[in-house]
């Protein structure tokens, strides 16, 4: 019985881990869509979250199998309730990518992102996608190490977040308030998406440890 419960643990760590991997795809698609203005690639984002959805799903019937039939215990517990939330977590970084595509769209033929911001955006974008990569080999290893030092490595995201701000404020910004709003909801996106990441690293130390990040570190 207990070998049973750990495979079946196991099989919903990995179906966590292929969940990430599929934010990660959107995460770039998205990207790539909003600096180039490839419409179909944004509709392929935008279309794929379906699956992220659905696979959600099969993580929580697992869970919810788990808790109902197996009645685990103690840190057995914790693991289970965990997953639950990081599966949640992971279904809302695959909707903030399909924000992004849908920024992407509306824009075309023009470009969502003016030439002034292109630097900062593709920075919080490049962020992003390697704390989602990142996070995604947490989950596998349940490496605590790598969960904490991804925790502290947000920072560049935040002070991204304030460069973008003082961007749009600044006297030199002439692209106009339409592309003002854009740029304000595309860095809140990948702020999001990062700040996610960071929550999935921290459960992934919880689980492992039975204490917040913070305790561990």
């Amino acid at each position: 019985m207990r070998d049973q419960f750990d495979e079946q643990l196991q099989a919903v760590f990995d179906d966590l881990a292929a969940i990430c991997r599929r934010v990660e795809t959107a995460v770039s698609s998205a990207t790539k869509a909003l600096m180039s203005g490839e419409v179909p690639l944004a509709e392929q984002v935008i279309s794929d979250d379906i699956e992220i959805d659905r696979a959600r799903e099969r993580v929580e019937e697992a869970c919810f199998n788990l808790l109902s039939l197996q009645q685990p215990v103690a840190g057995d517990l914790r693991v289970v309730v965990s997953a639950l939330r990081m599966v949640s977590e992971l279904e809302r970084m695959g909707d903030l990518s399909v924000h992004v595509a849908k920024i992407a769209r509306l824009r075309v033929p023009a470009l969502a992102v003016p030439e002034a911001a292109r630097p900062t955006v593709s920075r919080m974008a490049e962020v992003a996608e390697d704390m989602v990569i990142r996070v995604s080999q947490i989950i596998t290893s349940r490496d605590v190490e790598a969960a904490i030092a991804l925790g502290r490595d947000d920072e560049e995201m935040d002070q991204l977040r304030r460069q973008s701000f003082a961007e749009l404020l600044s006297d030199e910004w002439t692209d106009g308030v339409e592309s003002a709003v854009d740029i304000a909801l595309l860095g809140r996106y990948y702020e999001r998406i990062a700040d996610h990441a960071v929550s999935v690293a921290n459960r992934v130390v919880f689980v492992v440890t039975g204490e917040t990040p913070r305790a561990a570190s």
